[in-house]
């Protein structure tokens, strides 16, 4: 049961197009953010759709890969871990960040 600790699966749509930083000594990182939705019916009848936004990055083969292969709309599964950080940002606010780790990432549909 230790492998299951930290750990996210999410099966959603790519909001834009990767960003890729390259890094020195040659590591890549992709930064991306997929929709997941979720459909349901109100008290009405009426089917509503939930959609949430997930930050996510990756490193190393799976950034080239995503780089390569992977672009705005794409329908994609990844697996990864949540972390969170903060930031100071120009006006020295204290800002939250949320995001998944992807370790792995399997492209689905034909878009």
């Amino acid at each position: 049961m230790s492998t299951l600790r930290n750990k996210v699966q999410l099966i959603g749509n790519l909001g834009n197009d990767p960003e890729i930083v390259n890094l020195d000594g040659g590591k890549k990182l992709a930064k991306f953010n997929i929709a997941t939705n979720e459909t349901y019916r109100n008290q009405k009848g009426e089917k509503i759709t939930d959609t949430q936004w997930h930050h996510v990055v990756a490193w190393g083969k799976t950034a080239e890969i995503i780089e390569n292969y992977v672009t705005k709309g794409k329908e994609v599964a990844i697996e990864g871990k949540l972390t969170s950080r903060s930031y100071d940002d120009k006006e020295g606010i204290k800002r939250y960040v949320t995001e998944v780790v992807c370790n792995e990432l399997v492209m689905l549909g034909s878009k």
